[in-house]
């Protein structure tokens, strides 16, 4: 019976990938990745000899692209699906692929591996007991006011990704609505110029006027809680 493998490959330091992720990519038949050229230059990485299909897997395609995996998996087929870094399915296409595979009976295997969200979590220095991850939030200023707003009282860390062309209006936003709370922003993270700004959210707005902002942008802001408000 055919297989889906979820693969996480790094997302940003090439050593960070596991034997096993290395061993499926190596096995896999068909491959469904969000840029193929990303992940080419993976296998180039690694010498892994390139599977004979590989397919662009982004979310204009995801519908179209599922019933043809689901011919492959009742074929036997093993396949593999990919994103540019990270584990598929967070804030990336794949959600609906991993639904429809369950619901026709078949094996789901996940690799896991690095991420961003636990990565910059564990980085900020902010309680890990328990968070939220948010993903990207609204661009729109109402809806990112109510967006905001269901967090307000919760005493769970959170954690965003945002552009960054973005990230300035929105660390003024959580000012707005959540107070001046601790928080870290993450930039880059395991790239050669990671760097993470930590303190209260009036002090980073602060600093980022100045700063030219670029890159993958993660943000780790305190919880509903005393001590880590100003």
């Amino acid at each position: 019976m055919g297989k889906l493998y979820i693969i996480t490959t790094p997302i940003g330091n090439m050593e960070d990938i596991t034997h096993r992720a290395l061993r499926v990519l190596r096995e896999i038949e068909l491959l469904l990745c969000e840029d193929t050229r990303v992940t080419r230059r993976l296998y180039g990485h690694y010498q892994i000899p390139i599977p004979s299909r590989i397919w662009a897997f982004f979310e204009a395609r995801e519908p179209r692209v599922i019933s043809s995996v689901l011919e492959e998996l009742s074929k036997g087929i093993k396949v593999g699906l990919c994103s540019d870094g990270g584990i598929p399915c967070i804030s990336d296409p794949g959600f609906k692929l991993v639904q429809s595979v369950i619901d026709s009976g078949y094996d789901v295997e996940v690799i896991p591996g690095a991420t961003a969200v636990e990565t910059a979590l564990v980085a900020s220095g902010l309680p890990t007991s328990s968070y939220t991850f948010k993903g990207f939030p609204p661009r729109k200023e109402g809806p990112l006011h109510r967006f905001l707003e269901q967090e307000k009282d919760l005493p769970h860390t959170l954690i965003f990704f945002e552009s960054p062309y973005r990230v300035q209006k929105f660390l003024e936003q959580s000012y707005s609505v959540l107070g001046d709370r601790k928080c870290a922003v993450c930039f880059e993270m395991t790239k050669k110029f990671e760097r993470v700004y930590r303190g209260y959210l009036s002090e980073l707005i602060e600093r980022l006027k100045s700063e030219f902002v670029k890159g993958e942008v993660t943000v780790v802001i305190a919880g509903n809680h005393p001590k880590f408000f100003r």
